[in-house]
């Protein structure tokens, strides 16, 4: 069971860890949001995990909703994927050569996926969403890409672009580094917002049909990176017809979602096909994959049966395509994503009901197993929407639960994730320290 209460050397040993890793690695850390820079305080570093349960190097343990930010959809150290990577594992470990494994777990992906004919597999979700956009620039010819503010397709230049306001907006670079030539094609527009998509196709067209210099617009069919925002109704029909009319591609980012809300995806869930699709996380069931696939006429350009170029080292390795096969095997049963829905329904209506017990203003808001609970009294629809959010009161909200055994995402604006080892014991657990959280939280304001 997760320890809970609060001593004075809780977290000294993570302490000590941190100030080692800062010595060598900028911010201590290999990916910004593990820093703990946007609720305070200093990082939880992690000995080892089981099921649903992360262990730090205090000793202390957590339930845990982050979950390696989705991948581990059966939770840590599943038995059946150790076993699946240790068979694996002693015949070798990386060949730069084909291996029977690539194609079983593209013909399970592709027999799940009617939007997906051929795939390539990656070894992330930012070499995923950079190839995709590569791809759909040579089929097209057009130079143009359209994403939403807020919806985080990985680092590559063309896409590391922060939010802004209007329709038709320029990308600007959000780091140093990303000269603004290459996000000058890059046109932002709100999530869940038709008309202005409407309006960029048809400004860059002149007004007419054939898209002008648009080549794909790339979403995320469920925003996860500015925490959990659904489509909107018809919202992502819309897309597929704007697109339609103005020769543009559709490219569904389900890095996140694929196979995560229902098996196959989100384009599964809400019954649109996108041209092009772009998965990661639980296709490698903890280990490093990913994948762009779509259309046969638009995959049949990628080298070496096409013009356009891709290549990776560790690309297809074997560890990470056994890992994915015995995961998304094990979703294949429907009982894994009724057990997911069982325990996020409990989660998210707990959640609601302890925040508005002690009158905090909560908008709970939730895709199968991913969810969000937002400190704003109005639902998200939008990026905008969400850094409207009281940021200082999730700061506080997550240090309680850490204090209580429970490990959230440490950020206001990512997706928490649950796994099919998340039982009634753990969600039981769970809201207990959530209601004593808002309680501490109802005190002090």
């Amino acid at each position: 069971m997760p320890a809970t209460g609060k001593t004075t050397d809780r977290y000294s040993k993570s302490r000590q860890a941190f100030t080692r890793a800062r010595a060598v690695m900028p911010g201590g850390v290999s990916s910004p949001v593990r820093a703990f820079q946007a609720v305070g305080g200093q990082p939880v570093f992690v000995k080892s995990a089981q099921g649903a349960v992360v262990t730090d190097l205090d000793g202390h343990n957590y339930y845990d909703y982050i979950l390696s930010y989705g991948p581990l959809i059966l939770g840590h150290a599943a038995e059946h994927v150790l076993a699946a990577v240790s068979k694996t594992a002693r015949k070798g470990t990386s060949f730069g050569m084909p291996t029977e494994l690539e194609t079983e777990l593209a013909e399970l992906i592709i027999s799940a996926l009617p939007a997906v004919a051929r795939i390539r597999f990656v070894s992330s979700g930012t070499e995923a969403t950079m190839s995709a956009i590569r791809l759909a620039r040579a089929f097209t010819g057009r130079p143009g890409i359209i994403k939403c503010t807020g919806c985080y397709h990985g680092h590559s230049d063309a896409l590391l672009v922060q939010a802004g306001s209007g329709a038709t907006t320029l990308g600007v670079p959000s780091s140093p580094g990303v000269p603004p030539a290459i996000t000058s094609h890059t046109l932002l527009v709100p999530f869940n917002d038709l008309e202005a998509v409407e309006r960029v196709l048809t400004q860059t067209s002149g007004g007419t049909s054939g898209g002008g210099g648009v080549a794909a617009m790339i979403v995320e069919p469920i925003a996860g990176n500015m925490g959990t925002v659904p489509p909107a109704a018809g919202y992502l029909a819309g897309l597929r017809s704007l697109c339609d009319r103005h020769g543009a591609l559709l490219i569904f980012d389900e890095v996140m979602s694929g196979f995560r809300v229902a098996w196959g995806g989100a384009q599964n869930l809400y019954g649109i096909q996108p041209d092009l699709t772009c998965l990661g996380k639980t296709i490698g069931g903890g280990l490093p994959c990913a994948a762009y696939g779509g259309r046969a006429d638009i995959m049949q350009l990628v080298a070496p049966e096409g013009p356009v170029y891709q290549a990776g080292t560790l690309s297809g390795n074997p560890l990470a395509m056994a890992a994915g096969l015995a995961t998304l095997e094990s979703l294949q049963d429907p009982a894994a994503y009724a057990r997911l829905e069982q325990a996020a329904a409990s989660l998210e209506a707990g959640l609601k009901e302890a925040a508005l017990a002690v009158g905090v203003p909560l908008t709970v808001q939730r895709v199968g197993s991913m969810i969000t609970p937002f400190f704003s009294p109005d639902p998200v629809r939008n990026y905008e929407e969400a850094l409207k959010c009281d940021t200082r009161t999730f700061g506080a909200f997550f240090q309680a639960l850490l204090d209580r055994g429970i490990m959230v995402p440490p950020s206001q604006f990512e997706t928490w994730f649950l796994s099919t080892a998340h039982d009634q014991g753990v969600m039981d657990a769970t809201l207990s320290a959530v209601k004593e959280a808002f309680a501490q939280l109802a005190a002090v304001q």
